[in-house]
């Protein structure tokens, strides 16, 4: 079973966010500790598991951005 890369992304997410607030809200320091070594073996799994992913996309650098598509131009001088 292959798990899909965003979930990755979306565990070391919540994981530091939750670790922010647990350093919001004056947690022991040992949990704090902890989790702040989790989160980093965390951070570098995700990023070895983004890059190393079989990714292939059609888009090129002319397309723009996806959320705000505006077609093909052509570029004059």
């Amino acid at each position: 079973m292959k798990i899909p890369v965003m979930f990755y992304v979306a565990i070391t997410t919540l994981l530091l966010v939750t670790l922010t607030i647990m350093v919001a809200m004056d947690m022991p320091l040992n949990w704090v500790f902890y989790l702040t070594c989790l989160g980093q073996v965390l951070v570098v799994v995700m990023a070895y598991k983004v890059l190393r992913d079989r990714y292939v996309t059609d888009k090129t650098f002319e397309d723009f951005y996806e959320d705000h598509p505006i077609g093909k131009q052509k570029i004059t001088s």
